[in-house]
């Protein structure tokens, strides 16, 4: 059983300091011993295409902020940023442990109509993270549209998004996460924030849980922090009883 923290939220436009200082304060009002802490995509500064604005430092300084409430909350956390390395930008979700060790996941669809694929490099590996007895698919935002990248052919538990997703195209977010928890026969977590933006775009939220058959265990429409506790024997039951996932098509992902 693991008990999950979804921080759905507004973001300050290009502001890292800010962003942490306010993550600080809904950390802090945590209901209870949390296992997991999920935050949006790009959650220090909103989804903006002008990296060069963040100061190279501002990925390490939010490393240690993250290591700093690990280690208090005895969580794990979960969130997206932006990254620099060689010379080139990432859309890094960054999964860190409680002992403040971390695997990440840099987003492999960038997001051609809003420019991201020209300025964000894209990664070209899965990344299946281990974590108190489950196992989680990492995705970010336009990942969710394509399902082969998600395909369950590994047997996880959990698969999860975190994410900038607008209102003005809301509807196929709320009918893809659930897809993909139905046919990956999967817990399925998105977290996305609220809002508006310096570009225009205003945010519902709509995080949201499913379970390995579909069904909605949780979601909000508003600033708040959702709760939720996944059962891995609840994903066992279900694969034991509807064994689709033995008739899934076999496939080799290219680069």
């Amino acid at each position: 059983m693991m008990k999950v923290a979804l921080i759905q939220t507004s973001l300050e436009w290009e502001d890292p300091e800010a962003n942490r200082a306010h993550f600080s304060r809904l950390i802090h009002t945590l209901d209870g011993e949390v296992d997991l802490i999920v935050l949006p995509e790009m959650f220090t500064t909103g989804f903006t295409m002008n990296p060069e604005h963040i100061p190279y430092e501002e990925a390490e300084r939010t490393l240690d902020w993250m290591r700093e409430n690990v280690t208090r909350t005895g969580s794990a956390l979960a969130g997206s940023l932006i990254f620099q390395e060689a010379g080139q930008y990432f859309n890094r979700l960054v999964f860190m442990f409680p002992n403040g060790d971390y695997e990440y996941y840099d987003k492999r669809h960038t997001f051609t109509l809003a420019g991201e694929d020209k300025v964000y490099q894209r990664g070209n590996e899965r990344k299946i993270v281990r974590f108190r007895g489950l196992t989680f698919s990492l995705q970010i935002c336009y990942d969710l549209r394509f399902p082969v990248w998600s395909r369950n052919t590994v047997d996880y538990d959990v698969l999860l998004y975190v994410a900038n997703w607008p209102h003005t195209r809301i509807a196929a977010w709320d009918a893809l996460l659930r897809a993909r928890a139905i046919e990956n026969m999967s817990y399925v977590l998105g977290v996305n924030r609220i809002g508006s933006d310096d570009n225009g775009l205003r945010y519902q939220g709509h995080s949201a849980v499913y379970d390995a058959l579909g069904e909605r265990l949780a979601f909000s429409d508003m600033e708040e922090i959702l709760y939720v506790t996944l059962d891995k024997k609840s994903v066992e039951q279900v694969r034991t009883t509807l064994k689709f996932l033995q008739d899934r098509d076999t496939f080799t992902l290219e680069s």
